[in-house]
């Protein structure tokens, strides 16, 4: 199948490009890309890869074209949200989180299928593809049926983001750190996971604290309810909770030294591989320390309760967005990077 794709080559400009998309197997479906976020890990495999040619992006929304011969429950023109790929029968998958599915290496960023056959070529020369099951950087993407989940009318712009970024904000909240009413959230860092993680709070009635350097990201947390600070190093209030977004050292220690006795700390963002702690801090006041890997949540269970909330008017997420060509690629990461704005959306249809 022929389609356009934004074909990457390290940190160099990306180009729109003709490629051919693999047949569907048994298991796989064919997807009409409506809209595709650009999320910070895209850029980081990008970089990652170096010259090697890559289709890219892993937060799509599409209606379903085609489908593999054993695929139940999808039929053509369904919008769906693509989320990560997992194998659904390992014992994290099996246990209901499948962001640590056995094999999320392999299925996720191979860039091939978990068999080693490529599902995009270009040219005839087969690319990096099947990103997070799916290279959703294009008109059309190959995933697993495991990996789509129904979203209905859900405008596809707002849905794409769901399939990663918010998902992942979202699903540190209500899955990992779980404040109660009367509990104090600290969110450092106000890209799209941290921004939805601090809506999320907000709407399940907990105070939010944000710090955010960038003016323009925090306006919407603010008028949402938000505390929100320029920077760690000015005085802040002690809290129970704590999301880093940011994965720096000094970000990690300060919110440690903010947390209450007792309190969690939720940790998305890979930054250096050694963060000291002071282990003392840890054990005598109690303190706990999360790893969080796509909100430790199931696409299948969450993405539908975050629709729900944005249909309510809970989850302002269409705020976030601003959306772009599926061409504009690198001028979308350019006005993320200036703080122009919080979450960017390719649109093939542009």
């Amino acid at each position: 199948m022929r389609v356009s794709a934004v074909l990457s080559h390290g940190t160099g400009p990306s180009r729109l490009v003709d490629a051919d998309l693999d047949d569907p197997r048994s298991d796989e479906v064919v997807v009409r890309i409506e809209a595709v976020g650009v999320c910070h890990t895209d850029l980081v495999t990008r970089r990652r890869l170096g010259d090697r040619p890559a289709v890219l992006g892993h937060e799509g929304c599409g209606t379903v074209e085609r489908t593999g011969s054993a695929v139940t429950g999808l039929s053509a023109g369904d919008r769906v949200v693509l989320s990560f790929a997992s194998c659904g029968r390992c014992a994290p998958c099996m246990a209901g989180v499948p962001g640590y599915c056995a094999w999320s290496r392999a299925l996720n960023g191979s860039g091939r299928r978990l068999d080693g056959s490529p599902t995009l070529r270009v040219g005839g020369e087969a690319v990096f593809g099947s990103f997070f099951g799916q290279s959703s950087f294009a008109t059309a993407a190959l995933a697993g049926a495991r990996s789509c989940v129904p979203v209905h009318d859900l405008p596809p712009e707002v849905a794409a983001p769901l399939g990663c970024g918010f998902l992942t904000g979202a699903g540190a909240v209500l899955n990992v750190l779980r404040p109660r009413f009367g509990d104090r959230l600290l969110v450092v860092g106000a890209g799209s996971v941290g921004s939805v993680a601090a809506l999320t709070a907000l709407s399940e009635g907990i105070a939010v604290v944000v710090v955010e350097p960038v003016p323009g990201r925090g306006v919407l947390l603010a008028r949402s309810g938000a505390a929100v600070h320029p920077s760690l190093d000015g005085p802040l209030p002690p809290v129970t909770h704590a999301l880093d977004t940011t994965g720096r050292p000094d970000a990690v220690a300060r919110a440690l030294g903010l947390l209450r006795p007792r309190g969690t700390l939720a940790l998305v963002g890979l930054g250096p591989a050694d963060v000291p702690f002071d282990v003392r801090a840890l054990v005598m006041r109690g303190l706990r320390v999360h790893g969080c890997v796509e909100g430790d949540a199931d696409p299948a269970v969450l993405v539908p309760e975050l629709a729900r909330r944005y249909r309510r008017g809970l989850l302002p997420l269409d705020r976030l967005v601003t959306t772009y060509p599926l061409a504009d690629l690198d001028r979308a990461v350019r006005d993320q990077r200036a703080g122009l704005t919080t979450k960017p959306v390719l649109l093939p249809g542009a």
